[in-house]
């Protein structure tokens, strides 16, 4: 027998999400994986589905928990996992569940719902075209400020979340490595009864969050870096001024001035012509 892995998507906020699919899916498990047995046992209650095994999969015990969930998929059984709001496995535990899972041959399947991080890109305003989802960054050290300078120059909408009491100093990082007029939207409190969607600058929003006391997860919408102006026919010549006093030939100086500048090789080689030394 092979057991069944079912990934539900429970909530963020309002109880009146809970599809009729996730209620089907949580009164037919033999498991639930969940991150808190209190917040989850009250999503049973409301649903009106009696409480099964409950097994706690949190950021401590997820690796422990999966040889335990594998046991139970070994034995034919249905492991429904949830985690306290959204789609498991999007900044939360259930990443790790469905990989040992799918490794091990068992049917991996999904209830679709609510997702904090799409709820707040669609309501922001931004471009949806095309976007990133960045979950939390790293609190500090050199892995924070490697992905603040990546961000710099990511041309696609950002997604970020953010504890409350941590939302003023990312806010405070983020302007100065994106700069004080990049575009943000703080979202938080998501289909509860006191959401708040606020629109502005991430200068702005410094001054916002120095205002009010900050409560509830954080989604962080931001705009997309602005495209570059095309270089101008100033920018190649100094280009190639550079790599020609440097000695280098001028065939090897029109191609890597192109590559750097991102323009066409005859563009540069046109301007190369009037170079002179």
């Amino acid at each position: 027998m092979s057991g069944a892995l079912v990934l539900v998507a429970t909530p963020i906020g309002n109880l009146g999400e809970l599809s009729p699919r996730a209620v089907d899916a949580l009164g037919s498990a033999d498991v639930i994986a969940c991150e808190d047995t209190r917040r989850t046992g009250r999503l049973l209650e409301h649903a009106g589905v009696a409480r099964p095994r409950l097994l706690i999969v949190n950021d401590h015990t997820e690796a422990a928990a999966t040889r335990t969930v594998l046991g139970a998929l070994d034995d034919g059984r249905t492991v429904v996992v949830v985690t306290d709001a959204g789609t498991p496995g999007i900044s939360d535990p259930g990443e790790r569940l469905v990989r040992a899972a799918v490794s091990a041959g068992h049917q991996v399947s999904v209830v679709a719902g609510p997702s904090a991080a799409i709820a707040a890109l669609v309501v922001s305003g931004l471009p949806t075209g095309r976007f990133v989802f960045e979950g939390f960054l790293p609190r500090k050290g050199s892995g924070r400020a490697e992905r603040l300078e990546a961000l710099a120059s990511e041309r696609r909408t950002i997604v970020l979340y953010e504890a409350p009491h941590r939302v003023a100093a990312t806010i405070g990082d983020l302007a100065r490595a994106l700069g004080d007029d990049r575009r943000v939207v703080l979202v938080r409190e998501l289909t509860k009864l006191h959401e708040e969607v606020w629109r502005g600058s991430l200068g702005d929003a410094i001054t916002h969050l120095a205002e009010v006391a900050p409560r509830g997860e954080y989604v962080l919408v931001l705009a997309g870096a602005p495209e570059a102006a095309p270089p101008t026919r100033d920018d190649i010549e100094s280009a190639l001024r550079v790599q020609l006093g440097a000695g280098v030939d001028r065939k090897t100086a029109v191609a890597d001035v192109a590559r750097s500048l991102g323009v066409p090789k005859r563009a540069v080689y046109d301007v190369s012509l009037g170079v002179r030394l």
